[in-house]
């Protein structure tokens, strides 16, 4: 059977959002990025904007000296989020296997063998491209392919309005003359390396073996011997395929770099994360650690859970992604802990395990505090170390 992939994609989602909020923003050049704060950088930006030099990742200053009629909104991640969740439902209809990224407007659909039922692929894709206009006021362009990485590629060649097919086969051929900053998941660096090598395009790296490649750019070599050539096995993940969460979050009352004010807001996550899986009974795979900087980026880290049921080894670990995800020297403004991959938890502790005398130690305390707050709310009692997030006087421990 012919694998088809319709990859869909809303040109500068953040500003295309914006613009269905505020109609007023559909006639300027629009930069979405924080205003407050001398390092802010460019979240997203419109086409407008981009044709007259500015990028993401730019500092804010710059980017408001190039465009300098361009509106200035700041990010709504949460909105976006909720968008993204929208325009993926337009897919749904069409086959199971639909993903979908958190925030970025990008849409991938496996409509292999249902061609029976809604027609070509291309007409699938004019269909939920047409709902899309229709539902949310959102014009995504489109391509086909027999893979994600052809289809990205596709779509990243006709924005920001246009559709495109590449036929079964000539995956090779038509990446063959694509720049190579436009090939998903190809670093920077790579790029530079390639460059200093007089290599521009995907079809002038054919000549380096996987050897070379090695030499080059270490164990990455077998991704970029296959991105430059458009081969792509990954599967299109079916919707929901990431299953149930437990999530808790935190939105400070002013960007704050302080490391106490943010350890405080990931206890308090990690105390309401834990008592509704200890409530309904449920371990974890992983923890997903999820910070939001003021300028509008997002940055997620998951970390391997274990057996880990008491709140003093899910903070560790939360502590582990935290750590990994902020690198930055930028204020924050939200963060998040989600557990992912949940299961049925064991009902009682390993026979051996070297920390069982902690470990039952720690549970009875958060068993305790989980019945008082169940009961008289949940800011009743609190420890110290959250004292800097509940802004409030409570019985501390």
């Amino acid at each position: 059977m012919e694998k088809r992939i319709i990859h869909l994609n809303v040109a500068d989602f953040a500003v295309a959002v914006e613009r269905v909020v505020d109609r007023r923003l559909r006639t300027r050049a629009v930069i979405v990025s924080q205003e407050s704060g001398p390092r802010a950088v460019v979240y997203d930006m419109s086409d407008e904007a981009y044709r007259d030099g500015v990028r993401k990742g730019m500092v804010l200053g710059r980017a408001k000296r190039l465009a300098r009629t361009a509106a200035v909104v700041s990010p709504k991640l949460d909105l976006y989020e909720r968008a993204m969740k929208a325009f993926a439902k337009h897919a749904l209809p069409f086959s199971p296997l639909v993903e979908s990224g958190g925030w970025d407007g990008h849409v991938f659909l496996d409509v292999s063998g249902v061609g029976r039922l809604f027609g070509p692929p291309q007409d699938i894709a004019r269909s939920i491209r047409l709902s899309a206009v229709r539902g949310m006021s959102l014009n995504p362009v489109w391509a086909v392919a027999s893979n994600k990485l052809v289809s990205k590629v596709a779509t990243r060649l006709v924005k920001p309005f246009g559709e495109c097919v590449v036929p079964d086969g000539d995956e090779e051929k038509f990446v063959r003359p694509v720049p190579l900053p436009i090939l998903p998941g190809m670093l920077e660096s790579e790029i530079a390396g390639l460059r200093e090598l007089n290599i521009g395009v995907a079809g002038e790296a054919h000549c380096l073996s996987m050897r070379h490649l090695e030499i080059l750019v270490g164990p990455r070599a077998r991704v970029l011997y296959e991105t430059v050539r458009g081969t792509d096995n990954s599967p299109v993940l079916a919707a929901g395929s990431a299953g149930p969460t437990v999530l808790a979050e935190h939105t400070f009352k002013g960007d704050t770099n302080d490391a106490r004010e943010v350890e405080s807001a990931l206890y308090l996550c990690v105390e309401r994360v834990g008592a509704e899986l200890r409530g309904r009974g449920l371990g974890a795979k992983y923890c997903a650690v999820s910070i939001s900087y003021c300028d509008g980026a997002r940055v997620v880290r998951r970390v391997s859970l274990g057996s880990v049921f008491t709140n003093a080894e899910l903070y560790s670990r939360a502590l582990r992604g935290l750590g990994a995800a902020w690198s930055r020297r930028v204020r924050l403004r939200h963060v998040r802990l989600a557990a992912e991959g949940l299961y049925a938890a064991p009902t009682q502790l390993e026979l051996f395990a070297e920390n069982t005398r902690d470990e039952a130690r720690n549970g009875a305390i958060d068993a305790a505090l989980d019945s008082l707050r169940a009961r008289f709310g949940q800011k009743s009692a609190m420890l110290g170390r959250t004292a800097a997030s509940h802004g409030h006087a409570g019985q501390m421990f």
